[in-house]
């Protein structure tokens, strides 16, 4: 039950960042290497507020506004100095570590002796039986609203424009509207979650450390393919709920093969090997519908 319970409040945590990703990757078509350094970035400025005594509420919204002009930045390089996507992200992330490292004092900040989101009186206060499922539940509800909340928007006609500026930027032009605004909003959006997921990690981990950026994009990557590749079929799940549902299957597949005696060494080369299967198994299901069409 412990480990079930792991996985999912992992699973969750990693959702929000992975429906960040779901943005750039699947709708934008963008190889955003903010990831790594927005995430840590949202993480920052919620050690920052803990120890100077704030609300853990507030560095919700106060990681979203952080992550959300890191997005941006990286936005307004790409489009406005005509800087490849890729190369964009990466000097918006390594300017970043250096940030990161301002904003929160120094490279590793503990939080132990503070309250945050799942741990104080309110928590404290609940039923024994319902405590150790009160990080579960906490996760689910804002996992939930940010779900509801990408949804509501994706509906709208900034939403739609987001989409058709992945699609087809042309189309976009010929509608009269600057598909580099529309860029630089996704990418904000985005960023803004990566680093709200960063917030909470932080949070549930109960430290900041520097590198707990590394390889998060590649770990988005893997939890929104899982979900968009292996659920397709459910025709009546929604976009985003299968990238949730891929992040907590994502996190199942590492816990089963560290349950099953795999050194955690090894946990980049299962995923690794896992978007490998992932990748050419949707390959060869594309090509075998063609042939049969």
């Amino acid at each position: 039950m412990s480990l079930l319970l792991s996985v999912l409040e992992q699973g969750l945590i990693y959702a929000i960042l992975a429906l960040g990703v779901y943005i750039t990757f699947k709708i934008l078509d963008f190889p955003d290497m903010t990831v790594d350094s927005s995430f840590p970035l949202g993480a920052a400025v919620t050690a920052l507020m803990i120890q100077g005594g704030l609300s853990p509420l507030l560095t919700l919204p106060a990681s979203l506004l952080a992550g959300a002009v890191a997005g941006a930045l990286t936005g307004v390089i790409h489009v406005r100095f005509h800087v490849r996507d890729l190369l964009a992200g990466i000097i918006v992330m390594t300017g970043l570590y250096s940030v990161n490292l301002h904003v929160a004092g120094r490279a590793n900040v503990q939080l132990f002796s503070f309250d945050t989101l799942f741990k104080n009186a309110f928590v404290s206060a609940l039923p024994a039986a319902v405590q150790p499922y009160a990080p579960v539940l906490i996760l689910a509800l804002i996992v939930l609203a940010v779900k509801l909340l990408m949804d509501a928007y994706l509906a709208t006609r900034s939403g739609f424009l987001l989409r058709a500026t992945g699609d087809n930027e042309t189309l976009v032009a010929t509608l009269a509207k600057d598909a580099g605004r529309v860029k630089i909003l996704g990418l904000s959006l985005a960023n803004a979650l990566v680093a709200l997921s960063g917030c909470i990690m932080c949070q549930y981990q109960r430290y900041f450390d520097i590198s707990m950026g590394t390889g998060t994009l590649v770990l988005a990557v893997a939890s929104v393919i899982v979900g968009t590749q292996l659920l397709r079929g459910m025709r009546f799940l929604r976009a985003t709920t299968a990238v949730v549902l891929g992040s907590i299957l994502y996190k199942g597949c590492v816990a089963l093969a560290l349950s099953l005696g795999l050194s955690p060494f090894d946990l980049k080369l299962v995923t690794a090997a896992l978007l490998l299967i992932i990748i050419i198994a949707g390959g060869h299901s594309r090509r075998r519908g063609k042939r049969h069409a």
